[in-house]
């Protein structure tokens, strides 16, 4: 039997003040698949991962119409942001772990939720960096600065920290477009056995990206979705001329 989907956005609008950055965005997610959102700079993409977690709240100007639905739960109603936050996790662009230790990184989310029991979080923090394949290469360092590693173990801390919160869908703003082709692959690779875990919706200005590791492909424009469809799809069969002109490098 078909189950409901995981996410389902209907008629979205968003604003700022005055300007509307996104204009009747409707979307969904099942389990365990993977999205890949593409489209110019400014056209929308990050905007909308935005909304999914409510990071838009901190924006005074901001207002939203439509309906956000997770597990058919509107997250704008009365929810809780914070159990929100830790259903709907976030990796940014440019790797943020905090200044603190590897282990204190993993274990930080789960803390503030009253966690103390150092088996408990000893058994999370390293189940949530095999799952990121960082384990191998930091279960000798966790106590060092989570500053002493490389750009891309950097990222995939972020990716077990977010992890660490047993999240349903892990959103991903362009995880690897401060990182060099070698860790942009490991990324990549672990993207692919997430999957397995996690319903995952990446913004990449890379279409070679997007092709590669997506199941789903939506093509945003100046705020509007144009087309969300099976990738292969998207890429081969583009059924909006502009989404064709977009991934044939006419524009953008």
């Amino acid at each position: 039997m078909k189950t409901e989907k995981k996410l389902l956005v209907k008629n979205l609008d968003l604003f700022y003040g005055e300007f509307q950055a996104l204009k009747n965005i409707n979307f969904n997610l099942d389990n365990y698949e993977a999205a890949a959102l593409i489209g110019p700079s400014g056209c929308g993409k990050s905007t909308f991962i935005r909304v999914l977690n409510r990071m838009n709240d901190l924006i005074p100007s901001c207002r939203i119409n439509g309906e956000v639905l997770l597990d058919g739960e509107d997250i704008y109603g009365s929810i809780d942001v914070s159990e929100l936050r830790s259903r709907v996790g976030m990796v940014f662009q440019k790797p943020n772990p905090f200044n603190m230790s590897v282990f204190d990184n993993v274990a930080y989310g789960r803390k503030m939720q009253g966690i103390r029991d150092k088996r408990k979080l000893a058994e999370i923090v390293e189940s949530s960096l095999v799952k990121a394949a960082l384990w191998d290469e930091v279960k000798d360092r966790l106590k060092k600065s989570a500053q002493s590693l490389s750009g891309g173990q950097q990222q995939r801390l972020c990716i077990a920290r977010s992890i660490a919160m047993s999240p349903e869908i892990i959103l991903m703003d362009e995880p690897t477009s401060a990182l060099d082709p070698i860790a942009t692959g490991r990324i990549e690779e672990l993207i692919g056995e997430l999957k397995r875990d996690f319903s995952i919706i990446i913004v990449t200005h890379s279409m070679n990206q997007a092709a590669r590791i997506s199941d789903r492909t939506a093509f945003f424009l100046l705020g509007e979705l144009i087309e969300y469809a099976q990738t292969s799809e998207v890429f081969t069969r583009p059924a909006d001329k502009r989404t064709e002109d977009y991934i044939s490098g006419r524009f953008g």
